[in-house]
């Protein structure tokens, strides 16, 4: 069945489960968030850049059905198929993925939490990126450069079973296992994500950790760097090109807020690393460390102002060969204004620089690189966008 046929199916599906018949039992909820922006970078591959785009703003456009029916007892069936959409040219986001961002289904508890089965997020976007920059102003030019750790949620986690607890008084937390599915080999193409975060009061910590044993498949839409339907991947640029020969993914995450009145700061740290590189790399492992400090200011209840930086260090590996690459350091520092003329629509403004020095992963000079938006022939990119975004 192509795309459009599915989507038609989907709707009619949706209209019938809403019918006063149904009322009483279920309830299915239509949502979305147009979020167009005019995009203006410094330096694309030698280059200035003026482009619209819609699906690396506030939050990407999207569109989506959720639902839930009441079991009885507490128990609820639920679900969410959620699309990207460029609403510039009508394709859909996440490398063609009808359903990229989310398609899951499952059982939910008030008392003993939630535990669905599909293509989720991983615990990163849960615990730890609403409390970071990019959940604060997620456009590209405030993600960190290449999105290493994937707190832009660049990628999402296939075949997964995700459980999510209830609140404890401030604390919770999730787990998830992505089935790598293939025959005689039980953890290939498989991996696990957990997160934990705690708010109280004014207080805020997070963490999270993710691992994917064979990130990188051949085969379209599967492994983890390579699970959207046009196989693409978010190693494709100097700055990790070359570890895309790794047999393992991991990354760990802790971060901290505190709110002081209309200011709320916020700091995270980050590890990520590429194991066993294979022979060109006699089996090393890249390692990268990521720091972020930002602070935002409420000016009033529709007016938010937020100032961020960035730091990324990459330990260098040496090759079989022994050439030392992979050394290389990202400053990226940016600002921002976001005014709501209601409570489902607002415009915004954001301004981000990032100055890129060292060795890349494939040994030439490292260039500027603001969340894979195209890399800069050389080692500076100004990244600027100008938005509105509407939610429905």
């Amino acid at each position: 069945m192509n795309p459009p046929k599915a989507i038609c199916a989907i709707i009619a599906g949706a209209t019938i489960s809403t019918s006063p018949v149904a009322n009483a039992q279920s309830k299915v909820t239509l949502y979305g968030i147009l979020d167009e922006g005019l995009v203006y970078q410094s330096n694309v591959n030698g280059g200035k850049r003026f482009s619209l785009d819609s699906l690396a703003g506030e939050q990407g456009s999207r569109w989506g059905l959720t639902g839930a029916e009441d079991l009885g007892s507490g128990l609820r069936a639920i679900f969410t198929l959620e699309s990207g959409i460029n609403i510039n040219n009508g394709m859909f986001g996440q490398g063609g993925t009808a359903f990229g961002r989310q398609a899951f289904v499952g059982l939910a508890n008030d008392k003993f939490g939630s535990l669905t089965l599909g293509r989720q997020y991983d615990m990163i976007a849960y615990f730890v990126t609403p409390y970071s920059v990019t959940g604060m102003f997620g456009t590209a030019g405030f993600g960190r450069p290449g999105d290493l750790d994937n707190t832009f949620n660049s990628v999402r986690m296939n075949n997964s079973v995700r459980y999510m607890s209830p609140n404890f008084g401030g604390f919770s937390f999730g787990a998830e296992y992505g089935v790598g599915g293939v025959p005689g080999n039980v953890t290939a193409n498989s991996g696990y994500s957990f997160g934990a975060s705690y708010l109280r009061g004014p207080l805020t910590l997070d963490a999270a950790y993710t691992y994917f044993k064979n990130p990188t498949s051949s085969t379209a839409g599967s492994g983890f760097f390579t699970n959207n339907a046009n196989g693409a991947s978010t190693l494709a640029f100097s700055l990790n090109k070359a570890y895309a020969t790794a047999s393992a993914y991991q990354v760990g995450i802790l971060g901290a807020g505190y709110t002081i009145g209309p200011v709320q700061l916020r700091t995270a740290f980050s590890n990520i690393q590429y194991a066993n590189l294979g022979a060109g790399f006699s089996n090393a492992t890249a390692r990268f460390n990521n720091a972020e400090v930002t602070l935002q200011f409420t000016y009033s209840p529709t007016l938010f102002l937020l100032a961020s930086y960035d730091y990324l260090v990459g330990k260098g590996v040496t090759t079989a060969a022994g050439h030392r690459v992979g050394d290389q350091h990202y400053n990226q520092v940016g600002v921002s204004a976001d005014y709501f003329l209601s409570k489902r629509t607002d415009v915004y403004l954001g301004a981000s620089f990032q100055k890129a020095s060292g060795t890349s992963s494939t040994g030439a000079p490292a260039v500027a690189n603001f969340t894979n938006q195209g890399e800069s022939s050389s080692d500076r990119q100004v990244y600027v966008r100008i938005g509105i975004r509407h939610k429905f």
